[in-house]
C-alpha cells in the first residue's frame, strides 16, 4: 500500500503575502541546486479569469515556498524570478494548464519539464499527479480540495497543506518519470514535446463563441439565435466587468429559455434569470432593454443559423463527399492504433487526429510518397519523433481504395454460444 503524505516533509511553510517575504524566498531559492517545482491554483468555474491565486515553489537545498500572487502585485520581484530561473527546467504537472496564468505573472520558462505528458509517452496507465506518485513513487496525496475556490481569502490551513504537497513530491517524481522514459528509449520524444509546448502561440479567440452555448441544437430560427447571442455577450461583458465564471451568473439554460419563452416583460424576464442566478446583483432591467432591441432587428441583421464549415468536413459525411479520402482514413486510423499499441503510448499522444486526417483528405502523388507523408506531417505540427514512428506505416494506407471493414462485437448471445 502507498504510504499517505500528509504534511510537506520539511513542514508547512508560512504563506507569503508580502514584497519582503518573496524577496527571502528568492534568496532561499538561490542558495538550492537543480530544477524548479512550480505548480498554481487557479479558481475555474469560480472567477472569470484564470489568473493564478497560489503559487507553490520547491527546489532541493532552496525549500518549500507558498506565495499569495493577489497579496503579492510586484511586477519587478516577478520578473527577478523569472530571470534568475529562467534558464532552469521548470517541472510542471500538466504545464498547458499553469502556463497561462504563470506567463500571466511573467515567468516564461525555457526548459521544461511536464511530468504528466512525461508519464503519458512512458506508457503510465494513470498520469494524474496522485496516481503517479502512488505508482512511480509508493507515495498516496491527499486531493479531496482540487475543486475549491482559490480565490477565497484567507486561504484555509488545509487547502495550503494540499496545494504544498503538490511540489513537495514534483522533483522526486520528474526524476521518476525520466527514469521509466529512459528505459523505454523515449526521453528524447519526452524532450521534443516539451519543448513544443514553450514554443506553441497561445490559442486564437474563438470566432463567435456564443455559438457554442448548450443546448444550441434546439434552435430553429435566427430570432432565437439572435437572442441568445445577446444575452451571451451581456452575460460575458459583466461576468468579465465582476470577475465572476459566467455560468455562476446564470447557466446556458436560461439562455434557451429566454430565447424559445421570449417573456413579454422584465418581471417574467427577471424571473426566469433570478431562478437560476448565484450572483446577489444582476442587471436584469438592463438585459431586458437589450432582449427588446434584438426583437427589433431585421431579418438581414439576424446571424445565419449555421455557419459554413472551415476546414475538413465532419467526419461523418466524408463517405459521401469523399469517399477514397474515407478509405484511406480508415485503414490510417487502424495502422496508427496498433503502431501506439506496440509503443504503449496514447493514440493522440502518437499524432493528433486531425493531422492523420489532413494527411488522407487528398489524394497522394503516385510517387516519392514517404517523402510526401513526411513532409506533410512536419507541416501539421508533427515532432521528428512522430514522423520517424509513423512515416513507414502510413504508405500502405493511403494507397487503398476501399474502406477497412471492421467486424462488429459479437452479441451477447454469440459470446455465450461460443462459449
Amino acid at each position: 500500500m502507498p504510504e499517505p503524505l500528509l504534511v510537506p516533509r520539511s513542514g508547512l511553510p508560512e504563506l507569503i503575502v508580502d514584497s519582503a517575504g518573496f524577496k527571502d524566498a528568492l534568496e532561499q531559492l538561490k542558495k538550492g541546486d537543480g530544477p524548479i517545482a512550480v505548480d498554481a491554483e487557479r479558481a475555474s468555474g469560480y472567477r472569470y479569469s484564470q489568473r493564478a491565486y497560489l503559487i507553490q515553489i520547491f527546489r532541493r537545498g532552496g525549500g518549500l515556498h507558498l506565495i499569495d500572487p493577489i497579496a503579492v502585485n510586484d511586477a519587478e520581484l516577478w520578473s527577478e524570478m523569472n530571470l534568475t530561473f529562467q534558464n532552469c527546467e521548470w517541472i510542471v504537472h500538466a504545464s498547458t494548464q499553469d502556463l497561462p496564468c504563470l506567463r500571466e505573472l511573467g515567468i516564461n520558462p525555457l526548459h521544461l519539464f511536464d511530468t504528466e505528458l512525461g508519464g503519458r509517452i512512458a506508457g503510465c496507465e494513470r498520469v494524474g499527479l496522485g496516481p503517479l506518485c502512488e505508482s512511480l513513487l509508493d507515495i498516496q496525496l491527499a486531493k479531496e480540495h482540487s475543486a475549491v475556490d482559490w480565490s477565497l481569502r484567507p486561504l484555509h490551513s488545509d487547502w495550503l497543506t494540499y496545494a504544498a504537497l503538490d511540489v513537495d513530491v514534483l522533483v522526486d517524481l520528474r526524476d521518476a518519470v525520466e527514469n521509466l522514459l529512459r528505459e523505454r528509449g523515449k526521453l528524447e520524444w519526452a524532450q521534443e514535446d516539451f519543448a513544443q509546448i514553450l514554443k506553441n502561440p497561445a490559442p486564437p479567440p474563438r470566432t463567435d463563441p456564443w455559438r457554442r452555448t448548450s443546448g444550441m441544437h434546439k434552435v430553429r430560427d435566427r430570432m432565437t439565435l439572435a437572442i441568445i447571442r445577446t444575452l451571451w455577450q451581456a452575460r460575458d461583458t459583466y461576468a468579465r466587468e465582476i470577475d465572476i465564471a459566467p455560468g455562476r451568473i446564470f447557466n446556458d439554460e436560461v439562455l434557451i429559455e429566454i430565447a424559445t419563452k421570449r417573456p413579454t416583460n422584465v418581471d417574467e424576464f427577471s424571473k426566469i434569470i433570478k431562478r437560476r442566478t448565484r450572483t446577489q446583483q444582476a442587471p436584469t432591467t438592463e438585459w431586458f432593454a437589450l432582449f427588446q432591441e434584438t426583437l427589433k432587428l431585421t431579418e438581414a441583421e439576424l446571424p445565419i443559423l449555421r455557419v459554413p464549415t472551415v476546414g475538413l468536413p465532419p467526419i461523418k459525411l466524408w463517405k459521401d463527399r469523399n469517399p477514397l479520402g474515407h478509405a484511406r482514413l480508415t485503414h490510417a486510423r487502424a495502422a496508427v492504433i496498433a503502431r501506439a499499441a506496440e509503443l504503449d503510448i496514447p493514440v493522440e499522444n502518437l499524432i493528433s487526429p486531425e493531422v492523420i486526417r489532413q494527411l488522407v483528405w487528398k489524394n497522394p502523388p503516385t510517387s516519392q510518397l514517404e517523402s510526401y507523408i513526411q513532409d506533410l506531417l512536419k507541416t501539421n505540427g508533427a515532432r521528428k519523433w512522430q514522423i520517424d514512428q509513423i512515416k513507414e506505416i502510413l504508405v500502405q494506407p493511403l494507397l487503398e481504395t476501399e474502406p477497412l471493414v471492421v467486424p462488429e462485437p459479437p452479441t451477447v448471445e454469440e459470446s455465450e454460444a461460443a462459449e
